[in-house]
Parts: C-alpha cells; structure tokens; sequence
C-alpha cells in the first residue's frame, strides 16, 4: 500500500460481497492490508460487522443500523446515535394497518436493533413512507431493505463521531458504497467512490464509479486510489 495513511469507511452489503450478499473472500486480505484505520459501515445491528471484523482479523471500527450505533475499538465504548421507540410506533402502526415486517415470526433482523426497524424490501413501502412521515421519521432503501430511522440519523454523521476517535478528519476518509444509505458518508469523505452496482442516488453524489461491480468494483477502486489514481 501507498505510504500514506489513508481512512477508509466502507458499506458491506452489495460493497464487499456478491450480487446474493455472500462475502468475497479476497476482501479479508485487502482490508488488512490497508494504509490506515478502516471502518466497517452496514445497517445491519452491531454483532453482525463486529463478528465480521473478528474474523477478517480488522480492528472493530464499526457503523451500524444506518449511524444508529457506532463502536471504536480503541475507546472501547458502544455509542447510540438514536432511539428505537418511535420507529418502532411505525412499525406497530404497519403491522396494524395489515401489512407484515416480512422477516418471519423470529425476526432476526430487529431482534438486536436498537435505534431504527428494517422492514424486509418486498413490502408495500408507499403505507409506510406515509406511516413513518406521521411520526416525522423517513424510509430509507438500502436495496436490501427498508429502514425506518431518524431523519438526522445516518452513516455520515456517525463517522463524524468516529473520525476524531481515530484521529482523523472526516474529509481524510475514502468512502465506498452502493446505496442511499452511503450518501451521507460520501459527501463527508474527501474521496467518495460507488461500485458500478451502486443505485442512483449513490452514483450522482459519489466522486468515481467502478466499471465492475460489487466486490470486484471494491477491489478496484482500492487499486485506483493506492496508485494515486483516484
């Protein structure tokens, strides 16, 4: 890798794995190989991109829920960057409205979540954008699913949290994702890259795109900005 310490804050689903969200297994080995402290960003709940760190063997410098939660293994302590109740009234009001979470009785999804609901990206989501907007909450599309959230909570504010911790400025990081959900990281970065898979919202606010896709366009756009390409 360059010489230079260089952030990195990067999505998981549909970022580092395939089109069926199964991890590449050359990430690992990038990822441990880059210049500079690297931060996991997913909406899934925090065990999810903690285990992930364990086992790509990263320091566990993670963003989870969307910003709801955010760890930094150096400081040691779990930060809530928003509340689960109200979204949770949007979500009882749903249910009540005779539509389903779509995630089965278990509900592994939110059976961990602490500041938002994910509901499962086959629902009908027009009832619940209108349910969300009653309790001034906002549906954010990840393109794997649906999250209910705080509209000031997302991905980009919380890696306003992380960067000091890490003794970085938020326009230090490079910023790679593929969905609504990575916007707010892309306009903090100082370089915002999407992979070729990357949904339209994410495209138009990201500085590069990679001509492949998925974890293919990861590997490439870490390439790109190692060579000073990017």
């Amino acid at each position: 890798m360059s010489a230079a310490s260089v952030p990195l804050v990067t999505d998981i689903d549909g970022t580092l794995t395939n089109d069926e969200m199964i991890l590449d297994p050359r990430v690992g080995t990038a990822l441990r190989a880059w210049n500079g402290p690297v931060v996991l960003a997913t909406g899934k709940v925090l065990p999810f991109p903690i285990a992930l760190c364990n086992y790509l063997g990263l320091q566990r410098n993670v963003i989870a829920e969307n910003g709801g939660v955010s760890f930094v293994e150096s400081d040691d302590e779990v930060r809530l960057h928003g509340d689960r109740k109200a979204a949770q009234k949007v979500a009882d009001a749903y249910v009540e409205a005779g539509y389903d979470l779509g995630w089965g009785t278990a509900d592994l999804v939110n059976r961990w979540r602490e500041t938002e609901i994910a509901l499962a990206h086959d629902v009908p989501v027009e009832p619940l954008e209108a349910i969300a907007a009653e309790y001034g909450l906002e549906v954010v599309d990840t393109q794997y699913a649906y999250h209910v959230k705080a509209p000031d909570m997302s991905k980009g504010n919380a890696l306003q949290s992380i960067a000091p911790r890490l003794g970085s400025d938020t326009d230090d990081f490079v910023a790679i994702g593929d969905s609504q959900n990575d916007v707010s990281t892309f306009e903090r970065a100082g370089t915002a890259i999407a992979v070729a898979n990357a949904d339209e919202a994410a495209i138009e606010a990201a500085d590069h795109v990679t001509d492949a896709a998925f974890a293919d366009g990861f590997l490439d756009a870490l390439d790109r900005v190692d060579a000073g390409k990017w």
